[in-house]
């Protein structure tokens, strides 16, 4: 299998998803890439293209920005996830829940000072972002980004959010050259050439309700993940040739057994089990589309090549460019997803040691109210909230071993003649 790529050499991607705590795991699985992949196969794990939403978006920029130092990245990514408490980041006390109604009824303030021209910085939002904004602009050497895109290192970097007031996904994409190709903005997906900052990935990360949207110019935007939670679509219209995607949602197999079904209907009584389950579908559904599109079109070239003759897919390029589309390629990808269902790793923590976790006021009104502990020992919800080392540094370790598990397929990766498709080898 050829691949299409400029110099004959691929274009690799990475693809980094959304799922607030549940981006430990990421952390784990890149901290296997970038430190040890390296020293034990001796690749060099370059990625031109880098693409996140939400956690991942943070995760992105960090890989970015370090894209020039050769050791030790993993390992500070990891230690950020270690050093979390959960009272940290979500301030919240007994008085901030008496305070919600007030909160609530500001918004007519906010209507006001919007009706009137003014623009404030967030919008509404339960909880106090300070500790989160900070995290983010301590952790990652901003800088760095425009340094790697000057040099080389890196070729482009996309952050997705929510636009609010269009309801679209909007990428912020960063590149030495602002240009992007004619056909980047088809579809619902905007991409917008941008010089990356702290606030962008703010806006990816602000999940609705419970952290305020975030003003980038004179729009708001909300989490990326309501949209466009595994950002696929820009590594591809960007000319990526082989993608990597990490997911934060353990795969369903095609048929789940009667007795699980049951138990998980039991659940659906308790909304925020409910919800839950639904944020999964959300988080987990739109990425195997995309891989499946992306496997069709794979087939529609090699069949062509078989019927037609190995130009096929340039002659069939030639038509579609000449008509205003954009040319299509061969896309090899990489999947690597938790190997244990994350739900139920948070279940099992609240479960067993509930009582020795520093939980704050927030979480444990949250804990009461979503009977995790008790007849619930999948706690999808809260697995998305607990941002706390009790939990993330069992994510990041389950990472790090999915990761070096998946060895000689990421040594595959990163090998310009290796082939990734095993449907191709005699």
């Amino acid at each position: 299998m050829a691949n299409n790529a400029q110099n004959g050499r691929p274009k690799r991607a990475i693809v980094l998803s959304g799922g607030g705590a549940r981006g430990a795991y990421e952390a784990g699985v890149l901290q296997f890439i970038l430190d040890d992949l390296p020293r034990r196969k001796g690749v060099e794990p370059r990625f031109e293209i880098i693409c996140g939403t939400s956690v991942g978006a943070i995760h992105a920029a960090f890989v970015a920005a370090t894209a020039d130092q050769e050791h030790g990245r993993g390992p500070r990514l990891v230690k950020i996830w270690e050093d979390l408490h959960v009272d940290e980041i979500f301030r919240f006390s007994p008085r901030d829940l008496i305070s919600i109604p007030r909160k609530l009824f500001g918004v007519r303030k906010v209507a006001q000072q919007l009706r009137e021209g003014r623009r404030p910085d967030r919008l509404f939002g339960l909880l106090d972002t300070g500790p989160l904004e900070q995290l983010v602009l301590d952790a990652i050497p901003w800088p760095g980004i425009r340094r790697n895109l000057d040099s080389g290192h890196v070729e482009a970097v996309c952050i997705a959010a929510t636009q609010l007031a269009t309801g679209r996904a909007v990428v912020f994409v960063e590149q030495k050259d602002r240009a992007l190709p004619p056909w980047a903005n088809q579809d619902n997906i905007r991409m917008q050439g941008i010089r990356l900052a702290p606030v962008h990935a703010l806006a990816s990360a602000a999940i609705p309700l419970l952290f305020p949207a975030v003003r980038v110019g004179s729009r708001y935007y909300a989490d990326g993940g309501m949209r466009l939670n595994t950002p696929l679509a820009p590594a591809v219209r960007l000319g990526a040739s082989r993608v990597l995607v990490i997911g934060l949602s353990h795969g369903v197999p095609p048929t789940v057994s009667e007795a699980l079904a049951q138990q998980r209907t039991a659940g659906f009584g308790n909304p925020m089990f409910l919800f839950g389950k639904v944020l999964n579908a959300l988080m987990l559904s739109p990425v195997d589309a995309d891989l499946a599109r992306m496997h069709f079109i794979n087939d529609i070239i090699s069949n062509g090549e078989i019927a037609f003759g190995d130009d096929f897919l340039e002659t069939l390029n030639a038509v579609g460019v000449e008509r205003g589309g954009r040319p299509i390629q061969r896309i090899e990808d990489m999947v690597i997803r938790p190997s244990r269902d994350l739900g139920v790793m948070a279940g099992e923590l609240i479960a067993d040691k509930a009582s020795q976790l520093e939980l704050g006021a927030f979480l444990k009104m949250f804990i009461r109210g979503s009977g995790v502990g008790g007849e619930f020992k999948e706690a999808d919800l809260l697995s998305y909230l607990l941002f706390d080392a009790a939990f993330t540094i069992p994510l990041a370790e389950l990472g790090y071993a999915d990761a070096m598990a998946k060895e000689e397929d990421l040594a595959r990766f990163f090998d310009d003649d290796a082939d990734l498709d095993p449907r191709s080898q005699p």
